[in-house]
């Protein structure tokens, strides 16, 4: 069950002797790239590695929706079907291998239950990008959910909407419950004006759909651009965020999973645990590190070490969402 006015585009310039489109010089790429493509540091909890930034608790057997069962699911974001310049002239490609890497089940391990695409599955909103990207995440084993981008809602949202709307709420928001614990998939994209936007209903909305769960819940929110403000001279956040933040923080572990900015950034407040993932089709620079963000060129050969995908698996017992980012360069 798969359910459910363009961003300005940096101009590239292929020319590495100056800045290349998103004023960054190669010289100064890999200290970016340090930012921008590193994963996290790890501690082993039982045999799990799990982020020191992320661990977080999840209390008691018992949540209201269910016992949290061991699980593991699969985040992929910002495909871009239909973007073909230099940053990756090969999006398909690239979404191909990130499909075939989440599929990738090591010895001894079960298979992830499912993903969730947290949005920009295409470049321009047009019906062959969504047919193209559609076919190529048919090829992942299980179920997808998916939350759209403001690149998914140039026209509206229409194409969106006839493949991936059929049992949302308003514009494309939902809700499910997995093995103990409560998923959250948000809309932000709407009306995008320089930062993401949700807007009354969908918080109205958000606002019943918390109401009869008990705090012990674990829950897993997630949509496209960042609900904190991870950079606001860019737009990089979403202004009726914290609103929908303070419905979410009297509940014991808070997991929020958000694209758009095509890079790695995590930070605790509380109980609540952000997390933005890599794309899938290439990176942007770091907040501040070019005068606009946008397609960041990368050198010959790099471009695999800085996009790719996340794992994220619920631990029983040891009381953790555990979170990967693996690049589309690592060997498994």
């Amino acid at each position: 069950m798969n359910r459910f006015k363009e961003d300005k585009v940096v101009q590239e310039n292929e020319d590495v002797t100056k800045p290349v489109g998103d004023g960054i010089d190669r010289r100064n790429f890999l200290g970016c790239m340090a930012w921008a493509g590193t994963g996290l540091l790890w501690s082993m909890v039982g045999g799990v590695p799990t982020s020191r930034l992320l661990a977080q608790t999840m209390k008691g057997a018992g949540t209201g929706v269910g016992k949290v069962e061991d699980f593991s699911f699969v985040q992929i974001s910002d495909c871009h079907i239909g973007f073909n310049k230099g940053a990756n002239p090969d999006v398909t490609g690239t979404l191909k291998k990130a499909i075939d890497r989440a599929n990738i089940v090591p010895a001894g391990m079960k298979a992830p239950d499912f993903m969730i695409h947290t949005g920009d599955i295409t470049q321009n909103s047009k019906a062959a990008e969504f047919d193209t990207a559609s076919q190529l995440i048919k090829g992942f084993k299980n179920e997808v959910f998916y939350v759209p981008g403001e690149h998914d809602y140039i026209d509206d949202g229409t194409q969106y909407k006839q493949r991936f709307g059929k049992g949302t709420v308003g514009n494309g928001w939902y809700s499910y419950n997995h093995k103990g614990v409560h998923f959250v998939g948000l809309n932000n994209c709407v009306q995008v004006d320089a930062m993401g936007n949700m807007g009354e209903d969908q918080l109205k909305w958000l606002k019943s759909d918390l109401a009869g769960l008990s705090h012990s819940t674990p829950i897993v929110v997630f949509a496209h651009i960042p609900l904190w403000m991870v950079y606001e001279k860019w737009g990089w956040g979403t202004k009726d965020g914290e609103q929908a933040l303070a419905m979410l923080k009297p509940f014991g572990s808070v997991t929020v999973l958000n694209g758009h900015i095509h890079q790695v950034v995590q930070k605790v407040e509380g109980n609540v645990t952000f997390h933005t993932a890599m794309a899938t089709a290439f990176p942007q620079p770091a907040p501040g590190a070019a005068p606009n963000p946008g397609p960041m060129m990368v050198p010959a050969g790099k471009l695999e070490s800085v996009i790719g995908v996340t794992k994220v698996k619920v631990v029983r017992g040891h009381n953790h969402l555990a979170v990967v980012d693996t690049t589309l360069a690592e060997t498994l």
